[in-house]
């Protein structure tokens, strides 16, 4: 999805091109790209990624891109780091990512997961579609699909690496994904609405494994022209925590 020029500094290739316009970006692989370049920043044994807010702007450009990263709060049991991706000098999106200490003790709560992936026939509907992201993962449908409204479950998996020659870390596996919640739940039709995310909020309560990912989503619509996207994420072993999206929404 993203060749490393320097250091924050990444090309963006077709891979990351968006539903709405192939010369703008999906958000999904601009916030792994985030989680990536904030895994390089300041990090410390014992504390994990457990959260990450990004507010976007403006819809993200197929194009070279430069990734800030910044320490706001560094503690002994939370860390809060900051980055800003930019482009052509413009600012696209700012977000906000928690670190937290890890310790022993006994988990309490969480689903099981769905279906699990490979139990699930493939769905190539989304590799025949135009937009680069679709093609770039694969994906399997345990409820709804592409083109249907209504509330899907679906796992996905990258087909093509993040970034050239470099191994995702697990959180940067769920952000690619995260951000997908309103596409694969669509409350109203691609034809005839756009229902594009303002921000995107992951929550992890572990850290998650394995290649697989899975988003439980559902989506509403307000009277007003907002929207609102919750997904449960899962790996293969169970629930790992949650993404939220708030929508703008309008008729084409």
């Amino acid at each position: 999805m993203y060749r490393r020029l320097a250091r924050g500094r990444y090309l963006a290739s077709e891979h990351t091109q968006g539903p709405w316009d192939p010369r703008t970006q999906h958000m999904g692989p601009v916030a792994a790209l985030i989680a990536h370049e904030l895994a390089q920043t300041a990090p410390r044994p014992g504390l994990e990624p457990s959260r990450l807010v990004a507010d976007v702007f403006a819809p993200v450009p197929v194009a070279e891109l430069e990734v800030t990263t910044d320490v706001v709060r560094d503690g002994k049991r939370v860390q809060c780091l900051s980055a800003s991706v930019s482009s052509g000098g413009r600012e696209y999106v700012r977000a906000t990512a928690w670190r937290i200490r890890t310790e022993e003790m006994p988990p309490v709560g969480g689903a099981a997961p769905p279906a699990p992936p490979r139990s699930v026939e493939p769905d190539g509907s989304w590799l025949a579609t135009d937009f680069g992201y679709g093609r770039a993962m694969e994906w399997r449908f345990v409820a709804g699909g592409p083109g249907e409204t209504g509330p899907a479950t679906a796992w996905g998996r990258l087909r093509v690496p993040l970034v050239e020659g470099e191994e995702p870390a697990p959180f940067e596996r769920v952000a690619v994904l995260a951000d997908s919640g309103n596409g694969i739940s669509a409350a109203l039709s691609f034809g005839t609405h756009v229902f594009v995310n303002v921000d995107l909020t992951i929550s992890l309560f572990r850290a998650p494994a394995g290649e697989w990912v899975c988003m439980d989503a559902e989506t509403v619509v307000g009277p007003s022209g907002r929207g609102l996207t919750r997904s449960t994420l899962y790996d293969e072993s169970g629930e790992v925590g949650a993404a939220t999206q708030t929508l703008f929404v309008a008729p084409r």
